[in-house]
């Protein structure tokens, strides 16, 4: 079992408790590299389910993201567990897909490297 890196635990701490998505940071997860902004827990639930909410197949799954959901994370005595990535690309090679950004949902505790800030990338 791994042991999360405090300093990483410290950054999502902070995230989640200045309700703010303008932390960019880029990991290393599972040998994937994803890059992009970090959102606070419930701020990345609700686009989810709004954006699932707008699919014909997946509308059905929108409430499992937003159910029991308060403006914060439901225990703050304990510290966050993942990171939740928006405006985030996987880089393969030099591009970022997907080309339009996704939602990530990563566990601190599987982050083998990190850095902050995000990586440039070719949209070609």
């Amino acid at each position: 079992m791994s042991i999360p890196d405090e300093l990483l635990v410290d950054v999502a701490t902070m995230v989640e408790s200045e309700q703010s998505n303008q932390m960019s940071l880029t990991v290393v997860t599972g040998g994937a590299v994803i890059t992009g902004r970090l959102a606070p827990e419930a701020v990345w639930r609700e686009r989810v389910s709004e954006v699932l909410t707008d699919s014909a197949h997946l509308g059905p799954f929108s409430g499992i993201f937003t159910a029991g959901l308060t403006q914060e994370r439901p225990d703050r005595s304990k510290p966050p567990t993942h990171l939740h990535f928006h405006v985030a690309r996987i880089l393969q090679g030099s591009i970022g897909i997907p080309e339009t950004g996704g939602m990530y949902r990563v566990a601190i505790k599987d982050v083998s490297a990190w850095t902050v800030g995000d990586f440039s990338y070719s949209d070609h």
